[in-house]
């Protein structure tokens, strides 16, 4: 069996496709580097292991564990993102489908909700995320703040919409203004894709 490695995922549309909210430049950057240095990362781990097992060596596993959770947690909050992403003529709005039933028995309401997501994500210390979460013991769709891309995660809450706000995702747009950047992202939301993902956690076995 051989061994495998991540790749950057295309993304479901065009660089240009999110403007104006996120211009060619920004997405272009945002992918194509960013992105890509989270599979660099990764990949450089998994080769790290495969040369020092191969060859009898140690090394640092604390550090190597906690830099492979990073990259790792990196790449695949990135491919959630472009993905639970699309252009605004297609996307954005308020919810249809069960998302819009999670969200009015948990929050009331599309608003309380809106505004709940919307100062997670400002207020997310440092660089993260933004996390919507099912869990299913409970049934009850969560709000989390993920700081990096590893720290404050649930285990086992599965992800179904989350919204990057390290600056690296909105610099060149809206430079520092953190909730001009949040506040464009609500044009922006596949909320078919959102749905897919509930649906998918909703139909496996917990």
């Amino acid at each position: 069996m051989g061994k495998k490695f991540y790749k950057l995922p295309e993304l479901p549309y065009e660089y240009k496709d999110l403007e104006p909210y996120i211009s060619k430049e920004q997405l272009t950057i945002h992918h194509s580097k960013h992105h890509q240095a989270y599979v660099d990362g990764a990949n450089a781990v998994l080769k790290k292991f495969d040369e020092s097992r191969e060859k009898g060596e140690d090394f640092d596993i604390k550090s190597t564990y906690k830099e492979l959770s990073f990259h790792v947690s990196g790449f695949l909050l990135h491919k959630f993102f472009w993905e639970n992403m699309g252009p605004a003529d297609k996307c954005g709005g308020e919810p249809s489908g069960i998302i819009k039933e999670y969200i009015e028995k948990d929050f009331k309401n599309f608003e309380r909700f809106k505004k709940e997501f919307s100062q997670a994500a400002i207020s997310t210390e440092g660089s993260g995320w933004a996390v919507l979460t099912l869990c299913r013991r409970t049934d009850r769709i969560f709000i989390e703040q993920i700081e990096k891309h590893n720290v404050n995660v649930i285990p086992k809450f599965p992800v179904i919409m989350v919204l990057d706000v390290w600056e690296h995702a909105y610099y060149l747009d809206y430079k520092n203004v953190r909730p001009d950047y949040v506040q464009a992202f609500w044009n922006l939301i596949n909320w078919d894709e959102v749905n897919n993902r509930v649906q998918k956690w909703l139909n496996s076995p917990l």
